[in-house]
């Protein structure tokens, strides 16, 4: 179930968009990069016939389709898409309240419960060094990793990882196969030594 509110106004608005588009069967679709993560963004976009995911969830709305991500059903939770005129012609808003910190449960992906995980309890713990750690990729069941700050370059990283990182992410994520670091320690310009 999509829980997201397209307000008339922004309904509107995008129709007339997609019109100017020249292009039958045209649609939106809604998804969230980086979700969970604080560089979340919710993001609108042209949905032309065929382009969308074949386990993507469709809401017909009066004027068009609108496709939702599978993945960013639960960081679209409450959703509110609103347009507004102005002097300027008007603004399409996005407010995901969820799209940051989600709530996680055993069937979220795993995915999901690193960047959780990462930012919800490893990294308050590194911010007091100045470091942070950020989830590059799932590889295989691995968990790759990225330092930044003054993990970045920090003598003590490898320790940090395996007695830190590691050890909460597989204690808490069973399913985890591991981590990796992919960072560049070479330079050690913010390096919490």
């Amino acid at each position: 179930m999509v829980n997201v509110n397209i307000t008339e106004s922004a309904q509107d608005y995008l129709a007339g968009l997609l019109e100017k588009q020249n292009c039958e069967g045209i649609g939106i679709r809604m998804f969230v990069s980086d979700p969970g993560t604080p560089k979340a963004e919710t993001c609108i976009a042209y949905s032309r016939p065929g382009e969308h995911n074949e386990d993507d969830i469709i809401v017909e709305y009066s004027k068009f389709n609108g496709y939702y991500e599978q993945r960013s059903i639960p960081f679209l939770d409450d959703a509110v898409v609103d347009f507004s005129e102005d002097k300027f012609g008007g603004q399409l808003t996005i407010r995901a309240p969820n799209s940051r910190l989600p709530n996680i449960n055993d069937d979220s992906p795993i995915e999901d419960k690193v960047n959780y995980l990462l930012y919800n309890e490893i990294n308050p713990g590194l911010a007091s060094h100045g470091g942070v750690v950020s989830l590059s990729e799932m590889d295989e069941g691995f968990a790759v990793l990225e330092f930044g700050g003054g993990c970045q370059g920090c003598s003590a990283v490898d320790l940090t990882l395996r007695e830190g990182v590691e050890k909460t992410l597989m204690s808490k994520i069973p399913e985890l196969n591991g981590v990796r670091d992919v960072t560049d320690h070479t330079d050690t310009s913010n390096a919490y030594m």
